[in-house]
């Protein structure tokens, strides 16, 4: 809303323009001091208007009401330029003398529920709408405007349907379209909001922040190739448009095209000098290309520009670990620990690397700790017990491979498990171990091959396990 439409001749013909155009500087020339009637004055603050000077088209307003005190569409025109001034309360002022002059102006009543929103009185706004409406039930501009006060609010469902009755009034009114993908969205109704997003690009084809948003709704329903479309199309509209290199970056990695993600991402950065996130996104791409000097660096980016950055701290860790830099790694996942203490996958990939470094003691209390904390952590149990059969620690490792085996039996556990039995002498439970083990995967037996060489090559224990069938 907020229109300042005076509807007269069409200016854009030539005539109309060179007629506006003496208008305009006759009146400058007399710096607004000579005698004009009411409909040159209303064409010249049209100009003004339009032109985004507020300043000179309220001095002409002013004239105009001078003419014409009693012009209840004088003072609507004022109170709309003073809210676009930013001067709302001013604003407020115009429009009550405008309803006190015609008190069943709908357009003024929306135009003051407008200005009312700004200030933080939605439920005043909401009442001057419903005020509209009872003077012009079909006034789509009020419903719409409903909408948007009750979207601010909070009111999704009461929003969706303002504007609802707004686009049943007037289908063709773009910006409802679009304001009901939002409040879809908002309410996680993905197949809604990708509907009116798309009846908004029929009226908006331009719309980039409409492709944008049809971008992340594709995203978050997995269909990451149609998001990476969207956001193309609103980068071909808005070609600076940082969220949207950002969002699609992460479209891209969802989609396992990492060059596409770095390319993105490094856009981003170009475009706004980067931030923690979109250093951390990028370092990710880069540690999943296996590409870990250059995760490294971003890593430490994204910890330059905020320190407290616990999933980026995990992240160095990771690459650390993975160029077998253990010290490194370690004190980073321990920075990582200290900054978020509930989030196990850091204990457990401390755990990794003090095993990866050889520190078996180190490891066993960490892993300890992860199944402690996570007791349903089938794959830390397994981990845990691993760990301790090449500590020699055997039954506690019997111990954690059926703590594994009660949440998932399987058959690399069972194969596994085997070995400490063997490890205790106890044959009998190993074999049946080992036959649960080919049950459940024959190829198991090809592996027994290699890890027993001594055992398949006795003919009793091939009989036993079946293995020369």
């Amino acid at each position: 809303m907020s229109t300042f439409d005076f509807e007269f001749g069409d200016s854009d013909e030539p005539s109309g323009r060179h007629r506006l155009d003496d208008l305009i500087a006759s009146y400058e020339a007399q710096e607004g001091h000579g005698y004009f009637d009411s409909d040159t004055l209303e064409e010249i603050a049209t100009f003004y208007f339009e032109a985004g000077r507020f300043r000179d088209a309220l001095g002409v307003i002013d004239q105009l009401i001078s003419l014409q005190p009693l012009s209840s569409d004088a003072w609507t025109r004022r109170g709309i330029l003073l809210n676009n001034m930013g001067q709302h309360e001013q604003a407020l002022e115009a429009y009550t003398k405008a309803l006190s002059i015609n008190p069943a102006d709908s357009e003024t009543l929306i135009n003051q529920g407008i200005t009312l929103d700004i200030l933080g009185r939605g439920d005043d706004a909401l009442t001057a709408y419903e005020s509209a409406l009872e003077f012009d039930p079909l006034n789509d501009e009020a419903f719409f405007n409903q909408g948007i006060t009750l979207e601010r609010l909070n009111y999704l469902e009461e929003a969706i349907a303002a504007f609802e009755r707004c686009a049943a009034i007037n289908e063709e009114h773009g910006e409802v379209w679009y304001e009901l993908g939002f409040c879809y969205d908002r309410l996680g109704r993905n197949e809604e909001s990708l509907a009116c997003y798309d009846r908004h690009l029929d009226e908006v084809p331009f719309s980039h922040d409409a492709w944008y948003n049809r971008g992340i709704v594709l995203n978050r329903m997995e269909a990451y190739r149609e998001a990476v479309d969207s956001y193309d199309m609103a980068l071909a509209i808005r070609d600076d448009f940082a969220s949207a290199y950002y969002n699609r970056g992460n479209a891209m990695a969802n989609l396992g095209n990492l060059p596409g993600a770095i390319e993105s991402y490094l856009t981003v950065i170009e475009l706004e000098g980067g931030d923690p996130a979109t250093f951390y996104n990028l370092a990710l791409a880069y540690e999943e290309s296996k590409d870990y000097a250059q995760a490294i660096g971003y890593f430490q980016q994204a910890l330059g520009l905020e320190e407290s950055y616990a999933e980026a701290w995990y992240g160095l860790g990771c690459c650390h670990d993975a160029l077998g830099q253990f010290d490194d790694a370690l004190e980073s996942f321990d920075r990582a620990i200290a900054l978020s203490p509930e989030t196990i996958e850091f204990l457990y990939a401390k755990a990794d690397s003090q095993y990866n470094a050889g520190r078996l003691l180190d490891s066993l209390r960490s892993y300890q700790q992860v199944v402690q904390a996570d007791p349903s952590n089938r794959e830390a149990w397994l981990d845990y017990a691993e760990t301790l059969y090449e500590a020699n620690m055997h039954e506690n490792a019997l111990d954690a491979y059926h703590r594994a085996l009660m949440l998932k039996p399987d058959a690399g556990a069972y194969f596994k498990q085997a070995k400490a039995l063997f490890a205790l002498g106890r044959s009998e439970e190993s074999f049946k171990a080992l036959q649960m083990a080919f049950d459940l995967d024959p190829h198991k037996k090809e592996e027994f091959r290699h890890t027993y060489p001594d055992l398949y090559h006795d003919a009793s224990i091939r009989r036993r396990l079946g293995l020369d069938r």
